[in-house]
């Protein structure tokens, strides 16, 4: 993809980051295991090329770009997402390409912490004279890689527990019946959900009772192939003709199971319930984000079913206190995004709402 690199406003390293941020966010769903990365090339001329990584096997973003920038490439400048690769995995390192390519600088917006990598791609390219400048679109960078980021860093995936309830927090009727609390679009989201994820947690109990595919069927591959379904695991015993088959089935403890998928080069995990098991990842604190629907419904009594079965918080004190990092709505229902506190924040701070 070309297109013209500078509009004049002088902020041509933010612009032309935010378009390889969102040509890797066009590869986040075919990518994985491999990192989901964007890339922009700026030739002499003010013409730019555009690249995102293929699905495992095929190049990664800096060689589609320069494949498409061909001897544009000589005395240009690259913005790419994460710091190139510089070790001979199933594709050749993509620094030894730029080198020849005659990239003269280029812009990484997040170092990878992956041990083949970090740094050593920036080392190289700087060894061989090209000038290098890190951090330009880090914090969006971090934030859309976040999956892979902490997989690299803890040797197990990112938790993503998916929630939907009425707007008076029940998750379920009296009888049990839950399909459907959200609307459509709602439900559509969530199947980008699974698709973004490697692997999907669900209990048996929810297996029984609302027999659900967990599959990604309704979101197309914006390469146009087909969508790698995830992995299902079914915590306990799963019906030889449940929908959810075939499936892997666990027995052990959650942290175990964690480790397991990890091992295994699963990026990010999906739960998606029932309440005692959003219970049992919630209050271990191995969540990493939170996902909430929100239906345009009351259930309008105390019959309905909590998003959680277990024990809770005793006293005000004991809350659970995250930071909102989203905040939009999806059809007729609001999507909420949750994460843990970080470190450094508090209570009374400010979130930054998309």
């Amino acid at each position: 993809m070309a297109g013209t690199a500078d509009d004049g406003d002088g902020r041509l390293d933010e612009r032309m980051m935010g378009r390889a941020l969102r040509r890797a966010a066009h590869a986040r769903i075919v990518s994985p295991p491999n990192p989901w990365v964007g890339a922009v090339i700026a030739a002499a001329s003010g013409i730019a090329f555009e690249g995102s990584t293929q699905r495992p096997g095929g190049p990664h973003a800096e060689i589609v770009a320069l494949e498409r920038a061909g001897a544009a490439a000589q005395g240009s400048t690259m913005w790419v997402t994460l710091e190139p690769c510089n070790h001979h995995g199933r594709t050749g390192p993509c620094t030894e390409a730029i080198i020849s390519a005659g990239v003269r600088r280029v812009v990484v917006a997040v170092v990878d912490p992956d041990v083949r990598v970090g740094g050593s791609g920036i080392s190289r390219l700087r060894e061989a004279g090209v000038e290098v400048q890190v951090g330009v679109g880090g914090a969006a960078g971090e934030t859309l890689l976040s999956p892979y980021l902490h997989h690299r860093r803890t040797g197990r995936p990112y938790v993503v527990l998916k929630l939907a309830a009425t707007s008076d927090a029940a998750t379920a009727a009296s009888d049990g019946t839950s399909q459907w609390i959200t609307g459509p679009a709602a439900r559509h989201d969530a199947h980008l959900l699974r698709a973004e994820s490697g692997a999907i947690v669900v209990g048996a109990g929810t297996v029984r009772a609302d027999n659900p595919a967990l599959t990604a069927r309704s979101v197309n591959a914006p390469d146009g192939g087909d969508v790698v379904q995830p992995l299902r695991v079914v915590l306990g015993e799963a019906p030889p003709d449940a929908a959810v088959q075939p499936c892997e089935t666990w027995s052990g403890d959650l942290d175990a199971l964690l480790n397991h998928l990890g091992e295994r080069d699963v990026l990010q995990v999906m739960v998606e319930g029932g309440a005692t098991v959003a219970h049992g990842f919630h209050w271990q604190g191995l969540v990493d984000r939170y996902v909430l629907y929100l239906a345009p419904a009351l259930m309008g009594g105390s019959g309905g079913l909590s998003l959680f079965a277990g024990s809770g918080a005793a006293t005000i004190e004991d809350l659970w206190r995250g930071e909102f990092v989203g905040i939009r709505p999806v059809g007729e229902d609001l999507r909420l995004d949750l994460v843990p506190p970080s470190p450094h924040s508090n209570s009374d701070s400010d979130s930054d709402l998309t």
